[in-house]
């Protein structure tokens, strides 16, 4: 039997100071662990407004994550791993299965949160190591706003935690609780490089539109790494809340293995999101700048909505969404007509797509069918991920794989593109573009130029054009 969702219960709880946490949550932390309700117990105290990036930034523990969702109604910040679960082999049900079978015995509201690889059989590069093919962990502590209210949340493994209470509540009193919001300065890089440079991104962009000609595949995503090098370390919590300041609308995302190390974007597309028996998914492609006036935006949302080349582009992407989910779906409909998904510094072509799962179906089956995307790999799938294996001379890693947290019955995932990797004293930023039948090589470069750009000014450079 189920117990109720804590937060029922908590939600009348008086606003805890953080010097009172040790006291009152302590004694919680030795109850639940002297006679837990479930092999997981999630314990919530409400908490004062605070910023949660310098609350994270605060902290001595190495391991944090952070997660916002796109509506700005929640946000998280997550410290250490209690439980970690690697994923060897590409994100499948059987993957994610064990993961799924621990939340079936945890409180309600307990989540993990991970992601992975865009390509697990692809090699990893040295930068990428730290981060697995794939992996999901329970944090020991999460710092949670759900839409005015915020809770700390601490998580306790009754087979872990049982004997060893007093451990949980002495990483407790290490918490830090910043008074001030985070106030990042960025250093400015010294170099940039860029993989494939120009010449070798035509030759790639050459070979995909004689793939179509012979009729091999209708459209796959090539991307570029851009390389940046800088006289210091470079502050991987920083960089986010200046991205984060910059593209409201998005997805935002942090992800710290190790010191030195992190995994950070801003994406405006998600990849699925599951409820109460549904699931919510989005085909988007396509791609034009805002305009500088009212007449210029206009001008190029008609430019974008009117563009038989990423029409088609986008068609492929909710094609294969749909194809995808209508096995796992009692009933499933798209939206009728093609919409623009406007953002701060960009828009796209989107198409919702809502369905009523089936019974039983487990979330690791959600990923195994839709990631990835042809918004991020192509279509047909299978040929479009072995052209970029073949062609692309870089690990993409992370880039366009799956983020986001999974409970006993919803999850959210984006697919992490807008998005770099901060590693010591370099930053790879990654970006790609649909090609099909009409792309010209020089216009695809710029397109991501115009991709990373919300990066590159946070980082206060200029473009360098072709």
């Amino acid at each position: 039997m189920r117990r109720m969702d804590p937060s029922a219960v908590e939600g009348a709880l008086p606003v805890c100071a953080p010097e009172e946490l040790p006291r009152v949550l302590g004694s919680r932390i030795r109850r639940a662990l002297r006679q837990p309700t479930a092999e997981i117990v999630q314990l919530r105290c409400p908490v004062a407004p605070l910023d949660l990036l310098a609350w994270l930034a605060a902290q001595p523990e190495p391991v944090r994550f952070y997660w916002a969702d796109r509506e700005n109604a929640e946000a998280v910040a997550a410290l250490g791993a209690v439980l970690l679960h690697e994923a060897t082999h590409p994100l499948t049900r059987e993957a994610i299965a064990p993961v799924e079978d621990r939340l079936r015995r945890a409180d309600p509201g307990v989540r993990f949160y991970g992601g992975g690889r865009f390509d697990s059989r692809a090699p990893v590069a040295p930068h990428w190591e730290p981060f697995g093919a794939g992996r999901f962990w329970l944090p020991r502590f999460e710092l949670r706003r759900e839409a005015n209210r915020y809770w700390l949340i601490c998580n306790l493994v009754s087979e872990l935690d049982r004997e060893h209470p007093e451990a949980v509540i002495e990483a407790l009193e290490k918490l830090r609780w910043p008074e001030v919001p985070l106030t990042p300065e960025l250093p400015l890089p010294l170099d940039r490089r860029d993989t494939p440079d120009q010449t070798g991104w035509t030759r790639n962009v050459e070979r995909a539109l004689d793939a179509f000609r012979r009729g091999q595949m209708e459209k796959v995503v090539l991307a570029r790494q851009v390389q940046y090098a800088f006289g210091e370390v470079l502050d991987g919590l920083a960089l986010l809340q200046r991205l984060q300041e910059a593209t409201p609308g998005c997805f935002h995302f942090y992800y710290q293995p190790e010191p030195g190390m992190a995994f950070l974007g801003a994406s405006p597309e998600r990849l699925f999101r599951r409820a109460d028996g549904h699931v919510w998914s989005e085909a988007v492609a396509g791609t034009r700048p805002r305009g500088r006036t009212e007449a210029d935006d206009a001008r190029l949302a008609a430019e974008l909505l009117q563009s038989e080349k990423d029409r088609r582009e986008q068609y492929y992407v909710q094609q294969s969404i749909v194809e995808e989910l209508r096995p796992l779906c009692e009933a499933l409909d798209a939206d009728p007509q093609l919409s623009e998904m406007t953002l701060a510094r960009g828009r796209h072509l989107y198409t919702g797509i809502r369905g009523r799962l089936r019974p039983n179906v487990p979330t690791g089956a959600l990923l195994e069918a839709l990631h990835p995307t042809p918004a991020v790999g192509g279509y047909p799938r299978a040929a479009a991920m072995e052209a970029i294996r073949t062609w692309e001379p870089f690990d993409r890693g992370w880039y366009t794989g799956p983020i986001g947290w999974l409970g006993a019955d919803a999850a959210e995932f984006a697919v992490a593109i807008r998005c770099g990797l901060v590693a010591g004293r370099h930053l790879y930023l990654y970006s790609g573009a649909g090609i099909v039948e009409g792309s010209v090589p020089a216009l695809e470069w710029d397109e991501i130029e115009h991709k990373i750009s919300d990066f590159v000014n946070v980082l206060g450079l200029e473009l360098r054009r072709s």
